[in-house]
């Protein structure tokens, strides 16, 4: 059964249409799911007990349980989430640098998943440890924004894919999921404060550079050569450098977008100066800024972060280049949210998952 919360505007007023109601009960509907986001239809208090019996024998509503929630010294939240089906997964609600935005700063990023593990597998990376389950859909990724900022206790204003799964792999859900969450008839997030982040699927890139949604686009590149990507990311090998980059290339000619090279900095793998030159030449002819993250420990991986000093020398030689680059300097680190840290070590061999701390 369809989830309420996987229906557009559009199709809700089609079926308020088809059940020859007034149109304004589509109006009321959006408006209890999304504004005061009720989790039961028997919530919606306007609606005729016969239309709220038809939505319930039409339609499921489901909810994200929170399992466990944790605080980091640097106030980034961790959350485990429920799914209907008992599946979880995780999503990170990371405070405003106040370096960057000001004390004042009440921006709060959430890291969304987009599905139950990962099939990319990715060497350094935790999501794909325990494989690929499933795609979300549309309503568990809007569902985790909603959910985190009820047990939060701050408004999401700035949402990145960068948490569990491959979005561009869950791509039809994804695109419905961003357009619920850019409505404003459904959370009323602008297109620009969302950012993709994908492993280099080279058609999904070219299917998202014909979207008219104004989204950000961050390359997961963490190599310059195809030597170094075969080693740590296998999607490399059947989308290689080459043609990930021009993909590029055809996303900006059609965006005008800057584009993020992301780049997980990993000791005696990719921090050597000659890799620093490889990524300043890779990034010729791109408008693109890169974002050079140190490699956050993964349990049971065998990678090592450079030393702070050989991270600001590998930063230095790509803006010799005169390329952007910035060094991200991890939250969530003591609770195993930073970049690549994401996976479901919490739950038990019978699945059974942890109280609330």
């Amino acid at each position: 059964m369809n989830d309420l919360k996987n229906l557009t505007s559009d199709e809700i007023h089609g079926q308020i249409s088809e059940w020859d109601l007034p149109a304004y009960r589509a109006g009321q509907i959006l408006s209890w799911l999304f504004e005061k986001r009720v989790r039961d239809v028997e919530a919606m208090t306007n609606l005729p007990a016969l239309l709220r019996d038809r939505l319930r024998a039409s339609y499921s509503l489901h909810s994200l349980e929170c399992v466990r929630k944790q605080g980091s010294k640097d106030t980034t939240q961790k959350f485990l989430w429920k799914l209907p089906d008992g599946q979880f997964i995780e999503s990170v609600l990371i405070p405003a640098n106040p370096a960057l935005y000001g004390d004042a700063s009440d921006r709060h990023t959430l890291c969304v998943s987009s599905q139950v593990g990962c099939a990319y597998g990715c060497r350094f990376c935790a999501s794909g440890l325990e494989g690929w389950k499933r795609n979300l859909e549309p309503f568990e990724i809007v569902e985790q924004v909603i959910r985190s900022e009820q047990e939060g206790g701050h408004k999401v204003n700035n949402i990145v894919f960068m948490g569990m799964g491959e979005p561009l792999a869950n791509y039809e859900n994804l695109l419905r999921a961003l357009s619920l969450l850019n409505a404003p008839w459904g959370l009323g997030i602008g297109a620009r404060k969302m950012t993709l982040s994908t492993s280099g699927l080279v058609p999904r890139i070219r299917d998202l550079a014909r979207q008219p949604l104004q989204v950000r686009l961050a390359i997961s590149l963490h190599g310059a050569t195809d030597e170094v990507r075969n080693r740590i990311m296998p999607v490399n090998k059947k989308h290689p450098l080459a043609e990930l980059v021009q993909a590029c290339r055809d996303y900006q000619h059609g965006k005008d977008r800057m584009i993020t090279f992301e780049y997980i900095l990993i000791e005696g793998v990719n921090d050597q100066i000659a890799h620093a030159d490889d990524l300043g030449r890779l990034c010729e002819g791109l408008k693109v800024k890169v974002n050079l993250i140190p490699y956050n420990k993964v349990e049971g991986l065998p990678w090592v972060r450079p030393s702070e000093k050989v991270q600001e020398a590998f930063a230095a030689r790509v803006r010799h280049h005169g390329v952007t680059a910035t060094l991200r300097r991890e939250k969530g680190h003591d609770i195993d949210a930073a970049c690549g840290q994401l996976r479901l070590k919490e739950l038990n061999v019978s699945g059974s998952p942890p109280a609330i701390e």
